[in-house]
């Protein structure tokens, strides 16, 4: 496991909370579907380094995006369609387009590995988020572990409302593992099940930072110490601020 502590933070963590980040990194640190172990922790590495790039604020506030060129420095582990992917979804999320989603496929990234790659940084946007929240510093990057991709494509994956492939409930298989804690999964649960290993990580962590889909609609009822009002109250002034039109 990754070393995760909490200890130096002023405010008590649950311990769900901290086996959650544990796993986490555990995860980013291990070969996925279509990223060996030392690409993922270089994406996790990547995602970081543009969060504090200069350019991230020159991009988001060029009249276009496309405009402000990113530099690959990652001596050779990324590819330099991995590392714009990177740096527009952290830095400028709110003007991505189909039209540029494609124009990275086009460059040469397959749809997994995009998939991939979105939840990669999904999960350490949230953990560092987080840990910032907790008055603590970024935690030192896990060591990539040695493994091969599995490469493994679900058969019910196809283009529906999204820009990318992703796998309906009722089209899954029971090689794909686990997905969906419900048939009606809405969109947000399908957004990275082209892959569905990242699917599993992404929200393995995520829910422990909110709230599990079986208490998703259970507006009366809080498992936190905060009130279910308090935390949407939460949640919705965070969406505003980042301008999140879901």
């Amino acid at each position: 496991m990754s070393t995760v502590s909490f200890k130096n933070s002023a405010f008590e963590v649950r311990e769900d909370l901290v086996d959650a980040h544990k796993g986490a990194w555990e995860c980013i640190s291990t070969a996925g579907t279509w990223l060996t172990g030392e690409r993922r922790v270089a994406v996790a590495a990547e995602t970081r380094k543009a969060r504090e790039r200069a350019s991230c604020a020159e991009a988001r506030e060029a009249l276009s995006p496309g405009s402000v060129k990113i530099s690959n420095t990652t001596l050779g582990l990324l590819t330099d369609a991995e590392v714009e992917v990177i740096h527009r979804v952290v830095c400028d999320p709110g003007r991505l387009s189909e039209l540029w989603s494609q124009s990275i496929i086009g460059m040469g990234l397959s749809e997994g590995e995009y998939v991939e790659i979105i939840g990669l940084i999904s999960m350490v946007m949230i953990l560092d988020t987080c840990t910032l929240g907790l008055g603590l510093s970024d935690l030192d990057l896990p060591e990539p572990k040695i493994g091969v991709p599995t490469q493994y494509v679900p058969p019910g994956s196809k283009k529906n409302a999204a820009w990318l492939p992703t796998v309906e409930p009722g089209d899954t298989v029971e090689e794909d593992g686990p997905m969906y804690p419900s048939p009606k999964a809405g969109y947000i649960l399908r957004g990275l099940s082209a892959v569905p290993q990242t699917l599993r990580d992404y929200w393995a962590m995520a829910n422990i930072h909110y709230t599990p889909g079986q208490f998703v609609y259970q507006f009366d009822r809080s498992i936190r110490a905060i009130t279910r009002p308090q935390m949407e109250l939460i949640a919705a002034r965070v969406s505003a601020l980042h301008q999140c039109a879901y």
